[in-house]
């Protein structure tokens, strides 16, 4: 249909939305300006280092969107709570479609895909939390014995736990790569204050996560969340504790001193490191099997965290 605002690639992936209200789009998410809310679309994109491939992973999505949610309520039921036990104040409304925001056009393909905010001033660091490490955590290990000037003790192996979970704030980029800073770098952006509110925030959050994961077998080696700010108050915004912001393992699984088997995008990036591209030009698409077994990691960490089925995928067509 040449006029629909969605646009899937041929494995069904819903790759773009073009809905006619004003929009910015970030590597996974189409974000519409509701006047006094905002409209935040998952779509079924996927990036890696820096780069969005030209394939998509059906219903990934709504996976985002569904394990968003199952966090929030997770918050709004007081089983994650502050530092001091406060309620933690965050940005979703709803994750209904919102009537009315495109005309006569069927917004079927939104179901399932998108959250209702309040808008909030969005403070400019990734709020990154690790308990393993990994990633570039680990090659920041490696090389200086320490991951953004939290030191740590010598021997440590790929994937080991640490002794205690370390924030590692990260500056947040329009474009390219975040930069992995000290908190040293957040306080003289922010002053001390703020900056250590959204570590102890942080701290206490990825800790209850981790417990809550615990007894559905999954371990949270890291995550990242995101801040703002509305009339003053600190928010939690974006998403949270998905696979796309936060790296999950398996319990049963683990064994430190390699990769681990994850549920998450890792799965494509390790595909991408052991093929011919140079990381440097457009990525190639993925193979029909990639997209299918990171569809298949992200639906099984989904249904082991909840106990749920994934949402049902529907089905989109050639764009």
């Amino acid at each position: 249909m040449p006029d629909s605002p969605f646009h899937f690639d041929s494995h069904g992936a819903l790759l773009q939305t073009d809905l006619p209200l004003p929009v910015r789009r970030g590597k996974v998410r189409d974000v519409y300006d509701l006047g006094d809310r905002l409209l935040i679309v998952s779509s079924d994109r996927i990036s890696a280092f820096d780069f969005i491939l030209p394939s998509g992973i059906p219903g990934k999505g709504e996976l985002l969107t569904a394990m968003s949610r199952f966090w929030f309520d997770q918050i709004d039921a007081g089983r994650i709570a502050g530092p001091k036990g406060e309620r933690i104040q965050h940005h979703l409304i709803s994750t209904d479609v919102p009537a009315g925001i495109a005309g006569p056009v069927d917004l079927q393909p939104l179901e399932g895909r998108v959250m209702v905010t309040r808008k909030a001033d969005v403070i400019p660091f990734e709020c990154v939390v690790r308990g393993y490490l990994e990633g570039s955590g680990w090659r920041e290990y490696q090389s200086a014995g320490e991951v953004c000037g939290v030191s740590l003790p010598p021997g440590l192996k790929q994937c080991d736990r640490l002794p205690s979970a370390i924030f590692t704030p990260a500056t947040k980029a329009e474009s390219g790569h975040d930069e992995n800073v000290s908190i040293d770098v957040m306080i003289d952006h922010l002053g001390p204050s703020l900056a250590h509110q959204l570590r102890d925030l942080s701290l206490g959050i990825y800790q209850s996560a981790s417990e809550i994961a615990a007894t559905k077998g999954l371990l949270i080696a890291d995550t990242k969340f995101e801040f703002g700010l509305i009339d003053g108050q600190v928010v939690l915004i974006d998403e949270v504790l998905t696979p796309d912001s936060s790296r999950f393992w398996a319990t049963d699984d683990y064994c430190p001193g390699s990769s681990q088997r994850s549920f998450d995008k890792q799965f494509v990036r390790e595909f991408l490191m052991a093929s011919a591209w140079d990381r440097q030009t457009p990525p190639p698409p993925l193979p029909e099997e990639i997209v299918r077994q990171t569809a298949d990691r992200y639906r099984e960490g989904y249904q082991r965290l909840t106990g749920e089925r994934a949402p049902t995928i529907k089905g989109g067509g050639s764009a």
